[in-house]
């Protein structure tokens, strides 16, 4: 009898463990998603800093000690954030107001455009457009339904506090990081053997120069993509030409992706004022998207990392399906670490045996 309850005893002690062992694991991926936003920033911020290192290090290498061009690199840092901020946040709110304001009559003018008339030849009896856009044009004409969109007054006002504390909390963590970044280095260097100390003191060093040149070079992109489109959309008569090219900014900062789905929204977005706009927006992209495929990334981005343009491919995509927006900006730089790391640690490795 005693021998018989062993089995019992034992199913009964795996069955508890292992329920154990799941709740814990639950409980842990649950904690994970709470802190999923505060990782975020800490990502991002980190990945900020290391952008803004490569210009602390042109600095000291200019006999400027550490601590002033630390001091310099990030009065300059939160002056262009909160220039920014300051700049264009009036413009697109203010812009925002007035398209919900000519929604009526964007929507009135689209009704009377030669390629809605054309569809409504083509599908007479089938469709009433006219309805349709009766109902829109009565619809968007309450400003209740247009804020419904958004999920409400109080919706629209919490996501623009929320998205105001993630920029201060980002930018704090950013100075942090840029101040103590030699600090976390050592910090865990030390925590590597001493004979592999110097292998991947040099290998880290490479990484956070290859990242931090990255950054660089692609917000560099995006400044010039939001400069040159705020230009062109203006002279054109754009709708939102501040909210545009401020969504020409953020595209570019995507890898190869992100210029491509910005120039849609843009072009969308004058398409449905006018077909003339639309078109006009659609030929600018296009040309501006080959300027920038086949001069100015080349130019900017190889002296950053030297990734082949299959890989960039493909670790956008793979980045942007896991991670989202953050996942597909930081793709290129991670698969360019992993490179560093097969050049420098494994392939040498392999050529010992």
């Amino acid at each position: 009898m005693s021998s018989a309850s062993f089995p019992v005893t034992n199913a009964f002690r795996v069955g508890f463990v292992g329920t154990l062992g799941v709740g814990l694991a639950i409980a842990l991926i649950t904690a994970l998603q709470s802190v999923g936003t505060v990782l975020i920033y800490i990502g991002l911020a980190l990945f900020l800093a290391l952008g803004l290192d490569p210009i602390i290090q042109w600095l000291v290498a200019r006999k400027v000690s550490r601590t002033l061009a630390v001091i310099l690199v990030v009065v300059a840092f939160i002056g262009v954030v909160v220039g920014v901020v300051l700049l264009i946040a009036p413009a697109v709110i203010s812009q925002i107001q007035q398209f919900i304001a000519d929604l009526p009559q964007i929507v009135s003018r689209l009704q009377t455009t030669e390629w809605v008339a054309d569809l409504e030849r083509r599908f007479t009896g089938a469709v009433d457009l006219d309805s349709i856009f009766a109902s829109v044009s009565s619809w968007v004409s309450d400003p209740k339904n247009v804020l419904s969109l958004g999920g409400g007054v109080v919706s629209i006002g919490a996501g623009i506090l929320s998205f105001i504390t993630g920029v201060i909390i980002v930018v704090i963590l950013t100075i942090y990081f840029a101040v103590t970044l030699p600090t976390i280095k050592s910090a865990m260097l030390s925590l590597v053997a001493a004979s592999s100390r110097d292998t991947v003191d040099s290998v880290s060093e490479e990484i956070t120069r290859s990242v931090g040149r990255y950054v660089l070079g692609q917000v560099s992109l995006g400044i010039i993509n939001g400069v040159c489109s705020a230009i062109f959309l203006t002279i054109i008569g754009a709708p939102l030409p501040a909210l545009l090219a401020f969504v020409a900014f953020l595209a570019s900062l995507i890898p190869l992706i992100g210029p491509i789905s910005g120039a849609i929204v843009i072009t969308a977005s004058c398409l449905m004022v006018s077909p003339g706009l639309g078109i006009a927006a659609g030929i600018y992209y296009l040309v501006y998207m080959q300027i920038e495929a086949y001069l100015l990334s080349p130019r900017i981005m190889n002296a950053a990392v030297a990734v082949p343009g299959a890989l960039v491919i493909i670790a956008a995509i793979a980045g942007g399906t896991l991670g989202g927006v953050l996942g597909a900006v930081v793709a290129v730089p991670v698969a360019a670490s992993f490179l560093i790391i097969i050049r420098k640690v494994i392939i040498p490795a392999q050529d010992k045996k």
